[in-house]
Parts: C-alpha cells; structure tokens; sequence
C-alpha cells in the first residue's frame, strides 16, 4: 500500500525563532490531534534543516526534506548544498524540480534527472515535482507535457529506484494564485500520470508510488482533495507556514 503524505514547502520563509515555534506547534497539535498514518514532512530553508531535525527526532511520523540539491557532489560551486552533505546529517527527503527552480534558475528535466540521481545513489528520496502552466493547460497538450516531464527525469531508472521516487503534481496555475484544481482535474491528471507510470513499470510499481497535489492545498479544499483514488496527500506550500491551517490539513487524510 502507497504511503499517504502530507509535505509542508516553506520555501524562504521564517527566520530560525519562528521556525522552531512553527515545528513546535506542529509536533504538538499532530500528537494532541492527528490520528491517522500520513507522513508528514517538513521542508524548510536549508540553515534550518539540522535544528528541526531536533525538534522532530521524538515525533512519530515527522520527516525533513531539502528544498533543493545540486547535482554535483563537490567542487567549487558556491552556495550550491551536496547530497553527501545532507546524507550525513541524515535528511532523507529532497524536493526535485519545483516549479520555481525550473522557472526562475533554468532548471532542465536533463538536469533534474542528475538531480534524481546523486540524491537516490545517497539514499535520499526525491519529491519530483512536475505540473503545467495556465497557458500550457488552455493551448496545449498539457497532459503530455507532464508526462514528457516524468519521461525525461525519470524513465532512466530502475523499477526498484522508482520505488523511492515521490512525485508532487503541482499545477503552476495554482501556486500561490489562490486558485486550485478541481478534484477532478487533479485526479484526472494524477490517474493519466499513474497510468503513464504503469506502462514504463507495470501496475504493480504504479500502484506503490505516492503522488501528490500541490497547487494552494488549504484545510477547506485538502478533504475532497485527498479523497480522490489516486491522490495521495499534497505538497503545501503558503498553508504549511500556519500551524493551525497546516494541522487541518493533515487531519484531512
């Protein structure tokens, strides 16, 4: 059975006090109030990773990813973050190809499959993220598109490594706009990606990977959401920065 999660992107938000009292609140509220299995993983600036490891460490269920990985290993690239350094601090999730890695640093699917690949060979399981534009989604073949994504960034792999591939449908159109995909567009494209998925490794592979709807998840749409067959949690980004809100949404597995 696929794991249902629920993923909290923070993206450049909260100076190191408030993130502690974020993940506090949330450590919290998901022991007095969560009562089912979801995976729940925190994605927050990198300067914060190993403090709010810490503050998890004793909380069932809570994970951290990083936000971003290079794709080299070492070497003279300032600012960039290695996955052997954040294997060794223990981080065991990574988001790959966010959409706003892709549009405002040029990341390619090229690109983000040597992004999947040095994160898998440290045992750190990517959160591939993939989605369309409004202009893709009304002039194109956005369906395609997507699946175009997934076949460029990780057919490569094996069926055992795709096994520990995350991926997060996040329709650009709804990042951060305030709008969301109806549940029926969003199982429309999450089951049309399952299927692309069955037929590179066969339904039984398909049916083992989570996939997830990102695209201004709130507490108010997560239940019909996360209810659809092929829906398996959200990526949240704006909603995951308030622990209520966020907690309401996790409940909503």
């Amino acid at each position: 059975m696929r794991k249902k999660i629920v993923a909290g992107n923070w993206k450049m938000n909260k100076v190191l006090d408030e993130a502690i009292a974020l993940t506090s609140e949330l450590v919290n509220m998901a022991h007095d109030e969560v009562t089912n299995d979801a995976e729940i993983i925190l994605c927050p600036p990198a300067i914060y990773l190993s403090t709010i490891q810490k503050y998890i460490e004793n909380a069932p269920h809570f994970s951290v990813a990083a936000q971003n990985v290079s794709d080299k290993l070492s070497g003279a690239f300032t600012g960039e973050i290695a996955a052997p350094m954040l294997q060794s601090i223990g981080v065991k999730y990574v988001l790959v190809g966010h959409s706003e890695r892709r549009q405002y640093f040029g990341e390619t699917n090229a690109l983000l499959a040597e992004k999947v690949n040095v994160s898998l060979a440290h045992g750190i399981s990517p959160i591939f993220c993939c989605g369309e534009s409004l202009d893709q989604r009304q002039n194109e073949d956005y369906i395609g598109f997507v699946k175009n994504q997934i076949s460029e960034s990780l057919f490569h792999l094996s069926a055992e490594q795709i096994l520990s591939v995350i991926i997060a449908y996040e329709p650009i159109w709804a990042i951060g706009t305030g709008l969301t995909a109806t549940s029926e567009q969003a199982q429309e494209m999450h089951a049309a990606l399952r299927g692309h998925l069955a037929g590179k490794y066969g339904e039984e592979v398909a049916n083992e990977i989570s996939i997830l709807y990102g695209g201004s998840v709130t507490a108010a749409s997560a239940p019909e959401l996360f209810s659809a067959p092929d829906i398996d949690g959200g990526l949240v980004g704006g909603a995951s920065l308030k622990s209520r809100e966020f907690t309401n949404i996790i409940k909503a597995r």
